[in-house]
Order: structure tokens, then C-alpha cells, then sequence
């Protein structure tokens, strides 16, 4: 017998996993040697009371086993089966190489940048001399932008596919099973190289195919059907279907798409900042202590606050992380966020953005790339008023708010570095004005959040793709070319890794319905 129970634990609890059994019988008024196990099925922190506790949702198994799970895929070997080319290794592109695999497809993965262990030379340099790659950075490269901006995994896309079955491929190639479990499951920065090389790994097992420095420079097309795509190298690689999964910094495929009148269209997206106050503030207001105690995890928050019509949010927070500079071009300034799996850095981040829409940006208003050019000329003012040599443009918080250039700026993670800056003339002023009326909201959501102990750090503009590939709604292939499969968050069809991973999987299945 299996029942289904909620079992709250204080912190220290926590730290003694056989207390589970113990309360289990309590509470189901059974003999404690009955049960011969409890499995926990999801956790979460619930710190809306004055004492913080963890909330289990947990199968108490009553005089039978738990059949052990199982999570290793046995793929089939698909080196002489059909080629499918995938553009780009990020979350999308691995899991509709693995998928195609697991349908009897051969995929051929073609990533622009490096592998992750390449990759790290590359983010050094950024880091340390503030010199961008364009084809190796935080965006591009083997696993895409999650690789070394986290791995957050928490994601709502219940209705586009199996997220479990997302979690699981992870855990059974080196991800925590605290995954499958947590109500904000994270893998971290440290861990999540080891594996997409895994991941990687599999496919070449199988007989899949994965290239690196393998920038796609045009597509083959031949009377509305795809037929390959050329490479920088003059390579040609042919196939009757092709899956886009750029992520949502390749500029280039967007300019060549409009190059070649392929149906492209401008889309919404979120821009503002990065704010970053002490870890220690965000653990005192959200859990009610003046010390974090050893048993929880570091805070996060989430804030939302409606101002003139518009949204002004947070957005992918980072407790005990670190600011990244995510420039993809020498002349731009763009940041993100991510933490180790630990979370054990000093401060917290988190994006700070308000929506930009379609007649927010003027312009030919049927001009597909005007939301585009939009971004990169607010980067690039970014990068000016820094200086060069990715130093972003920065502000304490109250000082943004009472239009004051801030005397000196806090100790910051970022690494390349901070120039204290009037970010009014950075942010476009529907932006700027929108975040001067919410940060002090936001500081009366949590306690002490609106402080000049916390930094703006400009600027945080990659939120989404501002650019949408249309497709159709059954087929997944666009309107105008047979074989071709705009996918994942460059196509603006997801928005994180789990959501990307299963517009990967979708756009798979499609291409199997499409070939057979």
C-alpha cells in the first residue's frame, strides 16, 4: 500500500532523514516497522509564517518496496539512419538530438562555439581582460547560454511536454536527484559542464553527429524545401529537415533569414537591469532571522508591480551569485546571472526589467528587425557610458530613484568591473521612470530591499529573442519552407532551459512525422 501524505519539517529537521519514517507513522496512525519507506516527492521552503519550515509532499510505502527507478536511456544506434541537422548544442538542440535518436533519426549537431571545456578560456577572458569571443562567450557554445548562467531549471511549460522526462534525461546523465524533488530545482554553474559533455557523449555513442566551430552561414533551399545548410568553412551538409535552435543572442541567423526573405517577425521583450544587494539582506527579510541559520539555502524572491500599464518584474534571481558579463559583440554591454550550485557567494542578483512592446520602438512598424536593432543600440549606449573594456554602467538604488550620481558604487561580483554612471542616460525613459515608481514598492514588499547598499548594474536586455520565427501550430515547420523547424527560445517559442529542452523534443517528433 502507498499513501500520499504532506509531512512540514523545521530547518534543523532537515539534517536527519530517518525522522521521515518516524512522522510518516504518526501521522498515518501506523505501526512504524509497517513502513518499509518514505520517498520525498516535492519540497519547498514556506517562510510566509514568522518560523520557516520545509513543506514534503511524500509516498509513505506500508508493507511493500518502492521499486527502485530506473533513469538510463538504452538509445538505439543510429549511424546509418536518416540525417536531421540540428543548428545549435543549447538545451533545445540536445534534446532534439537525443529525441531523434530515440525515434531512429541520425542528428548532426552544429554549434558555432566551442565545447564547455574550450568555453572557459574564452569566459576567462571576458572576465579577467574584458575581451569578447563572438563565437565563444556566455551566450555561445556548447549547452547554450544555461551552461554558465546556472541552470535553473524551474520552469511552468506543464503544457508543452513532459518536464519530468526533461529532469530525469538530467539526473541520469549526473544531475542531483534533488531535482526531481525541489520546487526550484537548480543545478549550478560548477556542475552543469560535466553534464552537457555527457549529454554529448550520448549522442556520439549512438551515432549522432556534434561539430564545433561550426557556424551555419547560409541555408539550401530549393523551391520551398529545405536541403542543408552551407558553413564559414565552405562546408555543405544536406538533409530534408533542418532544426533552428540559435538561442536568442544569433543576430546573424536573424539577418540572414530577412537576407533571404524568409518570413521573420519583431516581438516583445523585457529590459532593465541587474540588481544585486547582500545575500545577508534578502535572507533577513525573507526568512525573519538576523543570521540564515545552517539548514536553509540561501533567499530568493520574486517581485512583480504594475506601473502605468506596464509590468516592471524580476527576473531570473540568483541567491549567493554572481553578475556575468553576456556580450556577444566588442561593443556591448549586456549582464546576466548565475550561481554555483552551492549558492554560497555573498550576494544576491537579479534581473529587474520592465516590457518593452512592439509601439514602444519606432520605426517601420512591419520592419522585422526593428526590435532587434532597438536592443543592441540600448547595449551599446551601455558599453559607452562604461568606458570600454565591458565595465557596465552602475548606480546605487536610491540614488537611480532620486536622479543622483552615486559618489561611489558597492563591492559587486561583476567581474570586469563597474563605472558609477546616471542610468536615466542609458535606459530609455519608459524603462527608466518605471523602475524609479516600483524599487521603492518593491522595498516595502521586502524589507530592505529599496537601500543604496544594493547596485543597478546595466544592462539586462537578453531576456527573450526579440525576434519571432513563425511556424505552424501542428507541423512545427514554417509557413513558407517544408523541413524547416524554427525552435526553442531564438525562435521565441520557449523561455528557459526545461521549456527550450521540450520545444527540442517536440520539433523532433515533428521531423519523424514529416520523414516517415
Amino acid at each position: 500500500m502507498i499513501k500520499e501524505i504532506e509531512i512540514v519539517l523545521l530547518p534543523e529537521e532537515t539534517a536527519h532523514p530517518e525522522l521521515l519514517q518516524k512522522l510518516a507513522a504518526e501521522q498515518l496512525k501506523t505501526e512504524f516497522k509497517r513502513i518499509s519507506s518514505v520517498k520525498i516527492r516535492k519540497r519547498s521552503i514556506d517562510a510566509r509564517g514568522r518560523g520557516v519550515v520545509f513543506r514534503l509532499k511524500v509516498e509513505v510505502f506500508i508493507d511493500e518496496n518502492p521499486i527502485p527507478e530506473i533513469f538510463a536511456v538504452n538509445y538505439p544506434i543510429v549511424a546509418d539512419k536518416k540525417p536531421v541537422i540540428i543548428v545549435g548544442a543549447g538545451p533545445a538542440g540536445l534534446f532534439a538530438a537525443l529525441r531523434c535518436i530515440e525515434l531512429g533519426l541520425k542528428p548532426i549537431v552544429l554549434e558555432r562555439g566551442k565545447d564547455v571545456k574550450q568555453r572557459r578560456r574564452d569566459l576567462a577572458a571576458i572576465n579577467k581582460q574584458g575581451i569578447v569571443n563572438p563565437e565563444s562567450n556566455y551566450c555561445y557554445g556548447e549547452g547554450g547560454a544555461g551552461t554558465y548562467s546556472d541552470g535553473k531549471l524551474y520552469t511552468r511549460s506543464n503544457k508543452r511536454g513532459d518536464i519530468q522526462y526533461v529532469l530525469k534525461t538530467l539526473v541520469a546523465h549526473g544531475a542531483s536527484e534533488d531535482i526531481l524533488v525541489d520546487a526550484r530545482p537548480h543545478i549550478g554553474t560548477n556542475k552543469l559542464p560535466q553534464i552537457i559533455t555527457a549529454l554529448r557523449d550520448e549522442i556520439l555513442n549512438a551515432g549522432g553527429e556534434v561539430h564545433f566551430d561550426a557556424k551555419v552561414v547560409d541555408f539550401l533551399l530549393d523551391v520551398g524545401k529545405i536541403k542543408g545548410v552551407l558553413l564559414a568553412n565552405g562546408n555543405q551538409l544536406t538533409a530534408e529537415a533542418v532544426i533552428l535552435a540559435t538561442g536568442h543572442s544569433a543576430r546573424d541567423s536573424f539577418y540572414l533569414l530577412h537576407q533571404k526573405n524568409i518570413l521573420i517577425e519583431a516581438k516583445p521583450f523585457a529590459l532593465g537591469v541587474r540588481i544585486e544587494h547582500p545575500q545577508s539582506l534578502i535572507d533577513q527579510a525573507q526568512y525573519h532571522c538576523d543570521i540564515r541559520g545552517p539548514y536553509l539555502p540561501p533567499s530568493y524572491y520574486s517581485l512583480v508591480e504594475q506601473v502605468d500599464g506596464r509590468g516592471v518584474f524580476s527576473f531570473c534571481m540568483c541567491p549567493g551569485g554572481i553578475i556575468a558579463p553576456c556580450a556577444t559583440d566588442f561593443d556591448e554591454i549586456v549582464v546576466n546571472g548565475w550561481s554555483p550550485s552551492k549558492r554560497n557567494n555573498p550576494y544576491a542578483n537579479s534581473g529587474t526589467v520592465v516590457q518593452i512592446n512592439l509601439e514602444d520602438v519606432p520605426g517601420a512598424t512591419d520592419h522585422p528587425l526593428r526590435m532587434l536593432e532597438f536592443q543592441s543600440a540600448i547595449e551599446q549606449q551601455a558599453y559607452a557610458a562604461g568606458g570600454g573594456q565591458l565595465v557596465a554602467p552602475a548606480q546605487r538604488m536610491v540614488d537611480f530613484v532620486n536622479n543622483r550620481l552615486s559618489a561611489d558604487l558597492p563591492n559587486n561580483s561583476y567581474l570586469p568591473g563597474t563605472k558609477s554612471v546616471e542610468l536615466k542616460e542609458v535606459l530609455p525613459n519608459l524603462v527608466h521612470q518605471r523602475l524609479k515608481q516600483a524599487l521603492p514598492v518593491f522595498g516595502k514588499k521586502i524589507k530592505g530591499y529599496y537601500t543604496n547598499e544594493a547596485i543597478l548594474v546595466g544592462v539586462e536586455s537578453r531576456t527573450s529573442s526579440p525576434v519571432r520565427i513563425p511556424r505552424d501550430r501542428e507541423t512545427l515547420q514554417h509557413p513558407q519552407i517544408i523541413g524547416f523547424y524554427p525552435c526553442g527560445e531564438g525562435a521565441g517559442y520557449a523561455g528557459g532551459i526545461v521549456s527550450a529542452a521540450i520545444d527540442g523534443m517536440n520539433c523532433a517528433e515533428a521531423v519523424f512525422k514529416q520523414l516517415n
